[in-house]
């Protein structure tokens, strides 16, 4: 398969899958998710390929979760519940039977956060920045995106992250449990490559199987989020998530709560 939105590279028993929209600092349409479902699927069963590497391009980004360009009423504008498969590739990310790193480069917000979240391990750069802006931009994720964190961060912090909508640096985030390792910029991919090295040395079987057993304890999550991914494709048609994506399409801040109204828009 050719892609357009992403790179795929392997090497020595490692498949690079990298968003390749620096432009959008690699906020993700409905085609990157399509891209990244193939990626994830073609490097997973490959029995050449011992670990997966998540990352985005260039120095800015990991990636910034859904591109707000591609999204109105109905959703992004492809297949699934909200228009973007970003549900299934959430799953693949869990399912798919070897370890998958997340390479944290730079930001690492909303979809892209939770990218992190539900990847097995994370190593960030000291300069990458963490968090969530579901809230503040009329959409969440629901499921992995809330529940896993919470068990990856604690209930308290995770409900922080997202009913304050703050960002974070790559130090609180190790602090919280939420990364693996921080390195600085120029030491990023040595980091990951020692990582990966020392998870190839493994018996391959047995980590799937620990793989397997880590998820088993949070499987429940993929069908709470399948109940939040339907009730998000009714939120996307509302004024109040309307008035979201307008307000960051204009680069204001949103206008939820209007006087005179008793509450949400």
């Amino acid at each position: 398969m050719n892609y357009d939105d992403i790179l795929y590279n392997e090497h020595a028993g490692v498949a690079t899958i990298t968003i390749n929209r620096p432009a959008v600092l690699n906020a993700f349409r409905a085609h990157t998710v399509e891209e990244m479902l193939h990626a994830f699927q073609r490097a997973g069963w490959n029995r050449d390929i011992g670990v997966i590497v998540l990352t985005g391009a260039g120095p800015k980004a990991f990636c910034v979760g859904g591109d707000h360009a591609n999204h109105d009423d109905s959703g992004y504008g492809g297949r699934g519940t909200i228009g973007l498969p970003v549900d299934e590739l959430q799953s693949v990310i869990r399912d798919v039977p070897k370890p998958v790193i997340a390479r944290v480069n730079g930001y690492a917000i909303g979809g892209g956060n939770v990218l992190v979240t539900v990847c097995d391990l994370a190593i960030a750069s000291a300069s990458a920045v963490l968090g969530q802006v579901g809230p503040k931009v009329g959409s969440v994720d629901p499921g992995f995106g809330t529940a896993l964190m919470a068990r990856v961060v604690g209930e308290k912090r995770a409900r922080e992250v997202w009913f304050l909508c703050r960002r974070y640096s790559a130090a609180q985030a190790l602090d919280m449990g939420w990364i693996n390792a921080v390195v600085p910029q120029a030491e990023l991919d040595a980091e990951v490559a020692r990582w990966c090295d020392e998870i190839l040395a493994l018996s391959p079987k047995a980590l799937a199987i620990a793989k397997r057993s880590f998820n088993a304890d949070s499987e429940n999550i993929r069908a709470i989020g399948a109940l939040g991914f339907e009730a998000l494709s009714l939120y996307y048609g509302t004024e109040e998530s309307r008035e979201g994506t307008q307000a960051f399409l204009e680069k204001r801040p949103a206008r939820f709560r209007r006087q005179g109204q008793g509450g949400t828009a």
